[in-house]
């Protein structure tokens, strides 16, 4: 399987591990999503590992033009993306306000370092197997 496809998985799953360590929930961003959708908790959990995916394919794209070692080029990334796609677009969008504030003054915090997290296996996979196929 593609290096690629393994760190948005993974860290997808990571994202999910310390979301569910916050919350107490399982799925909650996938659970969204299927609400929102209409189409149901197997659509929300394809819907959320498929954005992993994506993201991780993203970030092998451009890492090698970001800045610093491996490590922080994946905190970069995954900074820049909580911000600009998850605090500034997903949440006011689903009527969270900025940062999902409107929800509690916590979710910017639990958001960051959920994809924090999701950046661990990013650097991992990514940049700890050089020599697999791309």
């Amino acid at each position: 399987m593609d290096k690629r496809i393994i760190a948005g998985l993974v860290g997808t799953l990571a994202f999910d591990i310390v979301g569910y360590l916050f919350t107490g929930t399982w799925w909650d961003i996938a659970a969204l999503i299927g609400e929102k959708t209409g189409l149901g908790l197997i659509y929300g959990v394809f819907g959320h590992y498929s954005n992993g995916i994506l993201l991780a394919v993203l970030y092998a794209g451009i890492a090698p033009s970001l800045w610093g070692p491996t490590w922080l080029r994946a905190l970069l990334f995954a900074t820049a993306e909580t911000i600009a796609l998850v605090w500034f677009f997903m949440f006011p969008l689903l009527g969270a306000g900025i940062a999902g504030t409107k929800m509690a003054a916590i979710i910017p915090v639990v958001s960051m370092v959920r994809h924090w997290a999701y950046a661990i296996p990013l650097w991992y996979f990514i940049h700890q197997f050089k020599n697999q196929k791309s």
